[in-house]
Order: C-alpha cells, then sequence, then structure tokens
C-alpha cells in the first residue's frame, strides 16, 4: 500500500504564481499513491481556474473513487463563510479531499471548528492578521487485500494549541472506525507534539516545509498503534514537484497489500 499526503497551495506553481490543470496532473501522477490526502484543494475558485482539482487528482491516479470536503464557502485570506451542509452547489469552495484507487464502504465527515482568534501569517505579501477557517477532518473506510482499513485526512490551524485541540477531536473521531486507522495530512506542528497528544506512530520523518529548501516536517502519515496490522515501512520520500510551497510524504507499506495486478515497485526496499 503508498500512501501519500499533499498540501496542493491549490495547485499553484511557485515558479510563476499561477495554476495550470497539467501540472496538477503531473504532480499527482508522479506520486503513484493508492491512497492519497489532500489540502488547501480548491473547487470552481476563480484563483485556480475554475478546476476541480479533487477529479484532476483522481484521474491522475486512476483512483476508483474520490471525495471532496469542504470547509468554507469562498476563498480564505479574502472573502469566506463556513460550509454548511446546504452548500453542496455553492461557488466557490476550498477544503481536503481523499483520493483512492480502492472502493470505499464509508465515509466519514467530522467538523473541527477554527481557532476564534485573529492569527499573524505569512501570506507572500507580508505578515497579515488572519482569521482562521474552520477545519475538517474527512475519514473513509477502504476496502483493500488487507480488510478494512480507515484513512483520514486533514488540515489544522495554524494557530499555536489551538491545532493541538483539533488533533485531539480527529483522534476521538477515528477511534469510532475500524482498525488499522491511519491519518495522514497537513497538521501545522512538528513530529514531537503530535506524537505526544495521540500516541500514534509517525511512519515517515522528512521535513516537507518550505518546498524550496525544507526545514521543518508539518505534513504526517500516522498509524494509530492499536490494531496496527499493515507490515513495515518499505521506503519514504519526499518528490519535488513544481507545485505547491509543500513537499508532497510518500509512504510505502509491505507489498502485500499493493494494489491487486500491480506490479511491486522495484525501489521499494531502498528508503529514501
Amino acid at each position: 500500500m503508498r500512501l501519500a499526503t499533499f498540501n496542493l497551495l491549490h495547485g499553484r506553481s511557485l515558479s510563476d504564481g499561477t495554476v495550470h490543470a497539467d501540472r496538477v496532473h503531473a504532480a499527482i501522477a508522479e506520486l503513484d499513491a493508492d491512497v492519497l490526502g489532500l489540502q488547501e484543494v480548491d473547487r470552481a475558485q476563480p484563483r485556480s481556474g475554475l478546476l476541480d482539482l479533487t477529479a484532476i487528482a483522481a484521474d491522475a491516479l486512476g483512483a476508483r473513487t474520490h471525495r471532496f470536503a469542504a470547509a468554507v464557502v469562498g476563498t480564505p485570506g479574502e472573502t469566506w463563510q463556513p460550509w454548511r451542509s446546504n452548500d453542496d452547489n455553492a461557488h466557490p469552495l476550498y477544503g481536503i479531499a481523499l483520493v483512492s484507487r480502492y472502493p470505499v464502504i464509508r465515509w466519514q465527515i467530522t467538523t473541527l471548528p477554527g481557532a476564534p482568534i485573529r492569527s499573524p501569517v505569512y501570506t507572500g505579501d507580508g505578515i497579515r492578521l488572519l482569521k482562521d477557517e474552520p477545519r475538517v477532518l474527512l475519514a473513509a473506510v477502504l476496502d483493500t487485500p488487507a480488510g478494512p482499513v480507515t484513512v483520514a485526512t486533514t488540515h489544522l490551524s495554524f494557530v499555536p494549541g489551538w491545532n493541538l485541540r483539533q488533533l485531539r477531536h480527529a483522534v476521538r473521531a477515528l477511534r469510532t472506525l475500524p482498525g488499522p486507522r491511519l491519518l495522514l495530512g497537513d497538521l501545522n506542528m512538528p513530529a514531537a507534539p503530535v506524537r505526544a497528544v495521540t500516541g500514534w506512530r509517525p511512519l515517515a520523518k522528512a521535513p516537507t516545509f518550505p518546498s524550496p529548501s525544507p526545514r521543518a516536517q508539518l505534513d504526517h502519515i500516522l498509524a494509530d498503534p492499536r490494531g496496527y496490522r499493515l507490515g513495515r515501512v518499505l521506503q519514504v520520500c519526499t518528490p519535488r514537484p513544481n507545485v505547491s510551497d509543500h513537499l508532497p510524504l510518500i509512504v510505502q507499506l509491505d507489498a502485500e497489500t499493493r494494489t491487486p495486478g500491480r506490479p511491486p515497485d522495484p525501489t521499494a526496499h531502498r528508503p529514501s
């Protein structure tokens, strides 16, 4: 099973500041993930050419199923409001997504309220005081060759302390779903507090941010030690696509759980 998490920065390239469908498609195809968690995902946003980035990612991976979960209606950093259940057809939308080559038995969405305070954030145009948007946990129970596996993705707050609160909430929600359980996402914090708060096992340790010269690991792939039976980690890598200010994080687990009919990765036994 090949897992990946990637904060897309709504598909924007740092080289020219633009969003192109072919660049996003190529960046996702390079990951060759069986299960992919995406953060900072746009749908029908003018800034990203009204693209459906989740659908592009699913096509790039030849994935059987995918789902987008909106956190807000509007554009973060500009005008937005929290997403509500009757906003499914509203435009534009921003949130997270999960893409899977395995069939999905069950979906679950859990809302994680945003911090109630404004915080200083570097936006590329300097430091601005921004209101934190609501966050979402998107989980799926997958039908894999190893049996049911719960995989979730999220993008936590940039507000220190509040992201820990959201992480505790996310873990409680995931414990209601069958194990083994995996969490993929941009948690906006390093590995030490993540492990201290959750007790979950990090499957990869590698800097992912900022992409031109990564110094910090904000993006994580975690496994709940309760009921874990997915085998050992064979490979960890962080490709450098021409998209986003984060690097994608990839973990290759024991080949016993790879997609049926897919040949083994010849590089899988050479961790990078």
